[in-house]
């Protein structure tokens, strides 16, 4: 399970590698509540900046996954445009 929950968040964190993947990319979708301290794909309220998660698990930070994935992970949700 932890191997499978990686890969995901792995998958994420290369599509945000890109400037286009800040403003979004065909195929992903943000998912919030499963970044990594050090590993979110951009700001919050909290900080403006990517790799800027103090704990794991904050629900309001988020990394993207290809779509369709955030809601079969434990503790996802999925963050709409505000």
């Amino acid at each position: 399970m932890n191997t499978a929950l990686a890969g995901v968040l792995a998958l994420g964190l290369v599509g945000a590698t890109g400037g286009e993947a800040q403003a979004g990319k065909a195929g992903m979708e943000k998912c919030a509540g499963i970044a990594k301290a050090g590993m979110n794909d951009c700001g919050t309220s909290k900080h403006s900046c990517a790799g800027k998660a103090s704990v794991s698990g904050d629900p309001e930070e988020w990394v993207f996954v290809p779509t369709g994935t955030c809601n079969k992970i434990v503790g996802g949700k999925l963050k709409t445009a505000s």
